[in-house]
């Protein structure tokens, strides 16, 4: 008899880490009625913390074979890796439903406009919540792309009218023009409304091949995971974490990691350099929009992390990576389902 792994369960999936504490609905109704209300205190200041940078997307689609990456806002990230152009948790909508009346619109337009994309040749989704995955994106997208998505999603993906999907398990990985694109663990949880909780599975995603590799977290709690991760497939050259919508930590430390979390995750998963994600665009939790970066900078220097490997991005901004390290990829097709 073949035994199940660890995070799957009867009707869906689990964080299997000792110690983990899930939160339920009288948890968010006490946070939503007690701290939520008092929060917005200081918001204001973010305005003049958190630039754009103007992009048309010209370099972008001139690029064939540098390793760019590029911040649109959010978890949105366009990574440009061996010639592959590829787009992670693509959010261009005003709005994250569905709760569009109680969050606020994004600060500023995501950054390239979607017209001036580069063609798209993959996409990858880390979870189901609406800031990771926007249907009228996706309706834009269309069926060109190859997505790749955790176990679970892709029925939700045809219904948004793609059929080119990959569902992918922890650990499983696959080819795809000379990448190989790895699913890999999160602590998080999944839901789209009221009665889905936790049915489709979360994931983080690492991407490499013979010029570089990176690795997205989408969204997550702090985890050994991160280590298992690094000791697999460290060195990684570019790992985009998340820092924003951790306050207030009683609530949100299960499943969204804080600015010094983020530090320790990064150390973990053996990378070269940081590029912090999941902040800066949509008022999710009680951490105003400015404090994430803040607090970052304290985290960096209080763990003795040179300055040169963090790159804080600004909303359009294109980091051609630098130096990437070179390593041979063995790459195989692993336990996929299409």
């Amino acid at each position: 008899m073949i035994q199940k792994p660890a995070h799957h369960t009867k009707r869906g999936f689990r964080n299997p880490w000792p110690g983990f504490e899930e939160k339920g609905f009288l948890d968010l109704l006490a946070w939503m009625l007690f701290d939520h209300r008092k929060s917005y205190i200081d918001n204001g200041r973010f305005c003049g913390e958190i630039g754009t940078v103007g992009n048309d997307g010209a370099f972008l689609r001139s690029n064939d074979s540098g390793f760019t990456v590029t911040w649109a806002g959010h978890s949105t990230i366009l990574v440009q890796l061996g010639g592959v152009n590829i787009l992670a948790d693509p959010v261009w909508g005003e709005r994250v439903p569905p709760l569009s009346c109680a969050v606020p619109r994004r600060h500023g337009a995501a950054v390239p406009a979607f017209r001036d994309l580069p063609r798209i040749d993959a996409v990858v989704i880390t979870h189901n919540h609406y800031d990771h995955l926007d249907r009228g994106t996706i309706e834009r997208l269309g069926d060109s792309p190859q997505y790749f998505v955790p176990l679970g999603v892709g029925r939700l993906m045809r219904s948004f009218g793609v059929s080119h999907v990959i569902e992918m398990d922890w650990w499983q990985s696959c080819r795809f023009h000379e990448l190989e694109f790895v699913c890999t663990p999160t602590q998080h949880f999944s839901g789209r409304g009221l009665f889905d909780r936790n049915r489709t599975l979360w994931c983080s995603w690492l991407v490499r091949g013979d010029s570089g590799s990176f690795y997205t977290a989408g969204d997550t709690g702090y985890f050994p995971g991160f280590r298992e991760i690094g000791e697999r497939y460290g060195p990684i050259d570019a790992a985009c974490i998340p820092i924003g919508a951790y306050l207030p930590r009683w609530f949100m430390q299960p499943v969204h990691v804080d600015p010094d979390e983020a530090v320790r995750a990064f150390l973990d998963l053996r990378a070269k350099y940081f590029i912090p994600i999941h902040f800066g665009t949509f008022r999710l939790a009680d951490d105003p929009l400015w404090l994430p970066p803040e607090e970052l900078r304290k985290a960096l220097e209080c763990r003795h992390v040179p300055p040169e490997r963090t790159r804080i991005l600004q909303k359009g901004e294109t980091w051609v990576v630098e130096n990437p390290v070179k390593k041979p990829v063995g790459i195989e097709m692993r336990g996929i389902k299409r």
